[in-house]
């Protein structure tokens, strides 16, 4: 579809453009899903008057009576702005600005009070169903390679093609691999598998400077449709 023609285009709103509302107990509730009309997750934001109020409300995400225990939410917390004094479990966690809290047991009883006026805290969640996109995969294993840690790269490039055997991203970062690792026909093999699978990374392809030992190659030359055939 065009970039004219979308369903669903990009929205931008400020957090304090969502009207905050009366939560349980002293809770400030800014509903950041509902505004955007956000369906893949779960997300709101939380803000504090004063200190000692919740910006994360005492509870767990244990599945009511009735309800699946696959589909209880894990939840992801990020102290945007302020200073929070989270417990988790009865651990007691200090979260600054700017800390990650993250909570994968359901289970978990949970809650967070803003040790500064203004505290504000950003929530995310969801049923642990969601496959992370490939990308994720080749971002590592490429960063990885070029520090050095080869094998390590080698291994996350393993896990992503099981995740995801027909992506085209991870073959071309294979082929990279193959290329930089001193295997010319395993890396053109790959490249060839990237390209059947997407015919546009051929184009990456030709400048790409992970494969400059392969440009001479008949081979590469005739999968990218670079140099003298």
């Amino acid at each position: 579809m065009s970039e004219g023609n979308v369903e669903r285009p990009a929205k931008t709103i400020h957090i304090d453009e969502i009207k905050g509302m009366q939560g349980p107990g002293t809770l400030t509730w800014h509903p950041v899903r509902a505004t955007l009309g956000i369906r893949a997750f779960g997300t709101n934001a939380y803000t504090a008057s004063e200190p000692g109020v919740d910006v994360v409300e005492p509870h767990n995400e244990a599945p009511d009576q009735g309800e699946s225990p696959d589909d209880a939410h894990e939840e992801l917390y990020f102290v945007a702005r302020g200073h929070a004094k989270f417990t988790i479990d009865g651990e007691e966690i200090d979260a600054p600005a700017g800390t990650y809290v993250f909570v994968p047991d359901p289970r978990s009883h949970r809650q967070a009070v803003a040790a500064e006026a203004g505290t504000t805290v950003l929530s995310f969640g969801g049923p642990p169903h969601f496959e992370p996109s490939a990308w994720e995969w080749t971002f590592r294993a490429s960063a990885l390679r070029q520090a050095g840690d080869a094998q390590t790269a080698r291994e996350v490039l393993a896990g992503g093609l099981a995740k995801h055997p027909d992506n085209a991203g991870i073959r071309y970062e294979l082929a990279c691999w193959e290329a930089t690792q001193g295997s010319p026909e395993a890396a053109i093999e790959r490249l060839r598998e990237a390209i059947e699978r997407d015919a546009k990374v051929a184009t990456y392809a030709r400048d790409d400077e992970d494969f400059a030992s392969l440009r001479e190659r008949k081979a590469f030359q005739a999968l990218t449709g670079s140099g003298t055939l």
